[in-house]
Order: C-alpha cells, then structure tokens, then sequence
C-alpha cells in the first residue's frame, strides 16, 4: 500500500515538472509570436516578389530563365527535409519525416536516385538510426532563421540545378497555414514553373506592359533567383512558426495534465490519511475497551 509520505513526495514531483511546463509554455509563446511576426513580413516580400516574376515572364514574350523550364526526364532528385533541434513539441517532427519518407518511397519506386540534406537534429538522429548518409546537414537554423544563413544552400541549389546535378528540389516542413492550422507538406522549389506566392497560383488577367532595361532575359536573371531564395527562405520561416506552435500546445497539454494528476493525488493522499485516521481512532478505542 502506498504510504502518505510517497504521496506528498509524487505530488511535490509533479508540481515541479508542471513549473517547468508552464514555464516553457511561456517561452514558447513568446518565440511564436516573435516568430510571426518575421513570417508574415517575408510573405508579403515573396509572395509580391513572386507576382512580379510572373508578370514579367509573361510580358517578355520569349524570354525565360533556366530555373523556370520543366525538364521532360527527372535524372536525379534533391529533398531537403527541415526539422527541429530540440524535441517536446508534440508530433510536429514526425509528421514532417513521414511526409518525407513517402516521398523518397516515391522517388524509388520510380528509379530516380535521391540527394538527401537535413535541417535539424531530430532528422539528423533518425536518419543515422536508418543508416541513411545525408549530403549535407544542419543546425544553426533555430527559431531566427536569418536570409544569410538560408541563401548558402540556396546558391549551391541553384548551381546544382543549372549544372545538371540534380533536376528537381523538393522541401520538406510544416507549412503555416494559420494559428490552428499547421500542415506539413513537400513542396517542390526547383524548376520553377509556376512564379507566384506558393507556387501555385498564376497572376489573373491580361499581363501588364513594361519596358525592359537594358532587356527581360537580363532582369529575369536576377530577378527569379532572388524568388527561389526568398520562398525557400518562408519555408524556414514557416517552420520556425509551427514548431513554436507546436510546442506551445504541447507544453499547455502537459500542464495541464500535471494539475490533473495533482488533483489526483492529493485525493488519493486526504483518503489515505482519513483511513489511517480512522485506524487510528479504532485502536484508541478499542485499547480503552480491553483496559475496562
């Protein structure tokens, strides 16, 4: 039978584990919102500067860039898959890698090799448990994922890409949709074919006239690069967001299980006292009884 004294001895446990809880709720929020803020600036830049590439492409006639042509045959493939550093954020990670692997089980049902990189130590750590060797790793992306650190590997993308070295870049992460809606996706970024917000939607209506100079091929250069970094870039951003929110929740899930299970136990301690209390009483009583 359990003694009083085990009781208050798991009950002051629990309310330990359940400051710690609340506590990393709160530093969760707070990087959230910190976190929102940077996302929902960059969706305005990438996805304005998206809506400008497409425009454009469709306004300069022939003129195109390589980063924007579907190739017909996919020789070689590129996923990076982003995922957190640290855990306690609920399934946030393995939703990520599931959507992952069903894409590599894609690729090599179809006989199209596969170039993995990894954003994160829990994907590092399971992808090692699999005896997978990734090309290349990372962890200095935390909850501030800054354009410079992103626009390294995306330069090493882009050259892979017009070099021939791989035919199509697909990401994997949490894509922010809204503050309850978090879904993680495998978006392709490389080729390019469709220059808008996403990726998915085209600019509606007639395109608009410009004046290209000194000529469209020579800004569509500069101009649809500096897309692919910033959309990769909102895929960090947006990963950076779902994991705050990720872990916001299940902080506040485990807090409040830790004052369910304090109700719990200071139930089980009061009945366990008032039975030996009681027990107590008997043997006075029946003491008296023997000693008249």
């Amino acid at each position: 039978m359990v003694s009083t004294r085990a009781l208050v001895k798991r009950r002051k446990t629990v309310r330990n584990i359940r400051k710690i809880t609340r506590t990393m709720e709160l530093i969760a929020t707070n990087r959230f919102q910190r976190a929102l803020k940077r996302d929902l600036e960059a969706e305005a830049y990438t996805r304005k500067l998206s809506e400008i590439a497409a425009d454009l492409r469709r306004s300069s006639g022939e003129a195109t860039h390589p980063l924007l042509a579907m190739r017909p045959i996919v020789r070689r493939s590129l996923l990076l898959v982003i995922t957190s550093n640290r855990g306690l954020c609920g399934g946030y990670n393995s939703a990520i890698l599931r959507e992952a692997n069903l894409r590599m089980r894609q690729l090599q049902s179809a006989n199209i090799p596969l170039e993995l990189e990894l954003a994160g130590k829990r994907a590092i750590t399971y992808y090692r448990y699999q005896g997978i060797t990734p090309r290349a790793t990372y962890t200095n992306f935390e909850d501030r994922p800054r354009f410079e650190e992103v626009e390294v590997p995306a330069n090493r993308y882009i050259d892979d890409f017009l070099n021939g070295v791989v035919d199509q870049v697909d990401v994997a992460y949490m894509q922010f949709q809204s503050l309850s809606r978090q879904v993680p996706v495998v978006e392709t970024l490389l080729p390019m074919a469709q220059v808008s917000g996403k990726g998915q939607v085209q600019p509606e209506g007639p395109p608009l006239q410009y004046e290209f100079i000194p000529n469209a091929e020579e800004i569509l250069s500069e101009l649809v690069p500096a897309s692919f970094k910033s959309q990769l870039y909102k895929c960090f951003l947006d990963a950076a967001v779902s994991e705050q929110i990720a872990r916001r929740v299940a902080m506040k899930q485990a807090t409040e299980n830790a004052s369910e299970m304090i109700k719990s136990l200071t139930r089980d301690y009061n009945r366990l006292r008032q039975a030996n209390i009681t027990r107590e009483i008997a043997e006075i009583i029946g003491g008296a009884a023997a000693l008249e």
